[in-house]
């Protein structure tokens, strides 16, 4: 048995400065299955659309093709390679902690039904320009930590956060289709909270939570839950009937959290260092 992989398009120009190219999974020539390989400019890399024929599956086949999109990936440069698994892929959960791929992040949704209001006392406003800079900062530091864990470099995760900005906001809080909000609570700004309504780095999303971040000394009181009952209220009003959102894999609190909002486990992200 021999699985390998063979081009099966050109390369195309992929989001974040990278390019994509299709392959095919072939066994001694023949075409069981495909995957789609993505390389970024950042040094990383990602395998996408893996699909191996119903009849060709556990004999090993997605294992080979893996660690080959491994040395195609390695041959471009990428030192670590990243991949979403759907939540109701099992199978394919067990091949990445195979593999030694890490859980780096979970991808969750929630039907939107009605807006919620939110808690006596607690109202949002929009944030001024003045307020920018330093929500940058604190967003900054949170990521760059959060990151770190999931296993990239600090110098990795500042580039990474830095280009999602510049990317998803280009204007800062004057971009259109984002709703950059402050929640106050009584007289204090206890939060801030990040909403994009176009731009969803998910199929058939129109909304996103890009952050949500309470104020250190006003954690513990409730402010998360009622910035994600804001978000909803955002959406909802806007639209939507879905609102999606990604949190780091070591984000304990804010896992429960969104559980407890009833947010459903849609897909499940992995990553690897390739030596």
């Amino acid at each position: 048995m021999t699985t390998t992989l063979r081009p099966s398009g050109p390369e195309e120009p992929s989001g974040q400065d990278g390019t994509s190219r299709a392959y095919e999974i072939l066994d001694n020539g023949r075409e069981i299955g495909g995957l789609r390989l993505t390389a970024y400019a950042r040094g990383a890399g990602a395998v996408s659309e893996l699909y191996v024929a119903p009849e060709e599956r556990l004999r090993g086949r997605a294992t080979i093709a893996l660690l080959a999109a491994e040395e195609v990936l390695r041959d471009r440069g990428c030192r670590r390679i990243e991949c979403g698994v759907p939540a109701e892929g099992a199978e394919a959960l067990h091949l990445a902690a195979a593999l030694g791929y890490r859980e780096t992040g979970r991808h969750l949704v929630k039907p939107l039904a009605a807006a919620p209001q939110l808690p006596p006392g607690s109202r949002v406003r929009p944030m001024t320009r003045d307020e920018y800079p330093r929500w940058v900062e604190n967003g900054r530091v949170v990521h760059v930590e959060l990151t770190r864990a999931s296993g990239l470099s600090e110098s990795e995760a500042d580039e990474k956060y830095h280009a999602a900005l510049a990317r998803q906001l280009p204007d800062g809080p004057a971009t259109e289709g984002a709703r950059l909000l402050v929640l106050e609570h009584g007289e204090e700004a206890v939060g801030t909270l990040w909403v994009g309504m176009r731009g969803s780095p998910r199929p058939g999303l129109a909304c996103w939570v890009w952050d949500v971040l309470v104020e250190p000394e006003h954690r513990g009181s409730g402010h998360g839950r009622s910035l994600m009952l804001a978000a909803e209220a955002e959406c909802f009003e806007a639209g939507a009937d879905r609102l999606g959102l990604n949190v780091h894999a070591g984000n304990i609190p804010a896992l429960h959290l969104y559980y407890s909002l009833g947010y459903e486990l849609a897909e499940v992200f992995h990553a690897k260092h390739l030596a």
